[in-house]
């Protein structure tokens, strides 16, 4: 099997994956790092959030034509996102990110735990803020997860998903859409960075983002046929999955 065929294979499952309760990147990621264990990092990161950005902004449209987005509290919150991402990604440069890397495992056990404790949670759309306020906690949202997304990345649609679930009251099919939106925004804040500096391999990324579109489809067709008790399962399964892939890159590897 070719690398090229490797990667494409795994930009399909990462867009299904993604476009269901996010996490996308803990498929596609190890995947071109395990095919090019020689290639500069970045180059890696770039070549995957071409192809992510291709599967989350299909997905957005997708999940539009079949979920009410509110768009007067999404494009503003998606705004502040990409601020963010740009912010985090500056920040990185400067700053190590090792503190944040050993944190992150007992971060999303939290959401986990969380999750689990509360089995209700998120099964129902049940928004809870209106007006300012809502656009308000929205645009913080995308501020603290966009800096993250920037800075360091892993569940970072998972992060969007859950935020929007406990802050906003919005069930998981809502809440993975309206995040599909906001990581739309970080990831191509994300592209310009690495773009401007050379590090996307363009031959690759375009077949990947065909694959990640594909993967995309299937994923919000599950979503919207299944609901959100079946985005909420998969949540968990990605959650449970980024906890020990970020537990064993803090503490073992």
């Amino acid at each position: 099997m070719t690398d090229l065929t490797i990667v494409t294979l795994a930009s399909l499952f990462a867009g299904c994956v993604d476009a269901i309760s996010g996490g996308g990147g803990l498929i596609l990621v190890p995947a071109l790092f395990g095919v090019f264990p020689t290639a500069a990092p970045a180059t890696l990161f770039g070549t995957n959030k071409v192809a992510a950005v291709c599967g989350t902004g299909w997905a957005t449209v997708q999940y539009a034509k079949q979920v009410e987005i509110p768009w007067s509290t999404l494009l503003p919150a998606a705004v502040v996102a990409m601020a963010g991402s740009i912010a985090g990604a500056w920040t990185v440069s400067l700053v190590p990110a090792t503190g944040l890397r050993k944190a992150l495992p007992f971060v999303l056990l939290g959401v986990l735990l969380y999750t689990l404790a509360r089995k209700d949670l998120g099964l129902t759309h049940r928004p809870r803020l209106t007006g300012q306020t809502k656009i308000a906690v929205a645009s913080a949202i995308g501020l603290v997860i966009g800096f993250y997304d920037g800075f360091f990345g892993p569940g970072t649609g998972s992060f969007f998903v859950f935020l929007f679930v406990r802050l906003l009251g919005y069930d998981f099919l809502n809440a993975s859409a309206s995040a599909k939106l906001l990581n739309t925004f970080t990831n191509v804040a994300a592209i310009v960075l690495f773009a401007s500096t050379g590090h996307v391999w363009w031959h690759f990324a375009a077949v990947m983002a065909v694959a990640n579109v594909a993967g995309s489809l299937l994923g919000t067709f599950l979503a919207l046929k299944h609901g959100s008790g079946f985005v909420r399962i998969v949540f968990i399964a990605v959650v449970t999955a980024l906890i020990l892939k970020t537990g064993w890159d803090g503490f073992v590897r």
